[in-house]
């Protein structure tokens, strides 16, 4: 079995990052970890979504609440062009629904970055294989 370079193996970490950001649970599936990788799916839309559902989508506020905002933007870039649609302030989210709406957006996403390093790490660590390549007997 040929050794990768280090170069070819940061770049699959680097594959393994942008994935797991841009899908939650992405970065998992390419590592093969495919049942870990629908329930992180799942568990992370279902707790954005409940967010969204609670406070609208006027929770995610990049220019009044940018704290909440970064920690909404772990979740996936989808999150920046739904921010550039409430950048006009048509979509306004006010009292204790628009608070609790930002808490679970923003646990959506630190629990997405949590689950992004653990993609890394279990493919730093070898636990993952590159989809497509032939596994050893």
């Amino acid at each position: 079995m040929p050794r990768q370079s280090k170069i070819d193996h940061g770049l699959f970490l680097v594959i393994v990052a942008v994935l797991a950001w841009a899908v939650p649970g992405a970065g998992h599936f390419v590592i093969k970890e495919r049942k870990r990788a629908v329930i992180i799916f799942i568990t992370i839309t279902l707790t954005f979504i409940t967010g969204l559902y609670i406070g609208s989508v006027g929770v995610i506020d990049p220019v009044g609440a940018w704290p909440w905002y970064i920690g909404q933007m772990m979740t996936s870039p989808a999150v920046g062009m739904l921010g550039q649609i409430t950048k006009t302030g048509q979509y306004t989210s006010y009292g204790k629904p628009a608070d609790i709406g930002q808490i679970y957006t923003s646990i959506a996403g630190m629990l997405n970055l949590l689950c992004i390093i653990s993609a890394v790490y279990m493919a730093y660590a070898g636990r993952g294989e590159i989809i497509g390549e032939d596994e050893d007997v």
